[in-house]
Order: structure tokens, then C-alpha cells, then sequence
């Protein structure tokens, strides 16, 4: 299986994540315009990556005939459940200048627990998950032929 946009994504993400916290450490309120366009940029990307995960990635894995890919599929994609909930909430709610302006450290508060959970799960399934997939050759050949 031919992963490579699943790890672009991951890519884009993660420099989307670092980009924003530079901003956060300059002010809150001084880049409250910058951070909730960014917020809604990533957001964009994000929701990409998982409903590709969920239509694609997760229901070809558990109909692979690879029982132990079809359980660790199901078992990310049930993981995921909760952080992609988590973190369409947090962005539904920073989406704006005036909240981020109004309430930097409650804002900073949400995003340091959202958005680590997030850039950990993407690691994990960078080292873990996704080198399972590639390493199943009979999977990578047959999933998205």
C-alpha cells in the first residue's frame, strides 16, 4: 500500500502545529487573526487525512485478509475517534480572533492538551502503524490496486 500521502499529510500537520505554536509564544492576542487562519488552514488538511483514513485507509485494512493489520486498524481507528472529536471542538471553538483575544490562556490551555494528543498519535502511527502497512507486501500490493 502506497502511504505516502498519509505521511505528507502527517508532514503538513505537524509544520502546521509547530507554526502555530511559534505564533501562540509571540502573543496570543497581538496574533489572535493569524492563529485562528491557521487554525482553520490545518483544520482543512486535518479533515482531509481523516476522512481519507476513515474511507479508505482503515475499511481496506480490516478487509485485507491480514488479521493482525485488520486489528490494528480497528484499534486506531477507534483511538481516533476521541482525538479527532477533541480536536474538531477545540478548532470549531478557536476559529475566531475575538475567542483567541478574549480568552489566550484558556485557548492556551486547550491547545497544549489537543494538539500534543494530536502530534502524538501522528508519531505513533508513523512509527508503528504505518511501517506495518508497508511492510505487508501482500496488503501494499492489494489494498489500492
Amino acid at each position: 500500500m502506497n502511504i505516502d500521502k498519509f505521511k505528507h499529510q502527517h508532514t503538513d500537520i505537524l509544520d502546521a502545529i509547530a507554526g502555530l505554536r511559534k505564533l501562540v509564544q509571540s502573543g496570543i492576542g497581538e496574533h489572535a487573526a493569524d492563529i485562528s487562519a491557521r487554525i482553520v488552514a490545518m483544520s482543512g488538511v486535518i479533515k482531509l487525512h481523516l476522512a481519507v483514513e476513515d474511507r479508505v485507509l482503515y475499511p481496506a485494512l480490516e478487509a485485507s485478509g491480514d488479521a493482525v493489520l485488520a486489528r490494528m486498524s480497528a484499534r486506531y481507528r477507534g483511538e481516533m475517534d476521541g482525538i479527532s472529536g477533541a480536536y474538531l471542538a477545540f478548532a470549531a471553538k478557536w476559529n475566531t480572533p475575538r475567542q483567541l483575544a478574549e480568552q489566550p490562556e484558556t485557548f492556551r490551555d486547550e491547545a497544549n492538551v489537543v494538539l500534543k494528543t494530536l502530534y502524538e498519535r501522528m508519531k505513533k502511527e508513523d512509527r508503528e502503524f504505518y511501517p506495518a502497512i508497508e511492510a505487508n507486501t501482500a496488503v501494499a500490493r492489494d489494498v489500492f490496486a
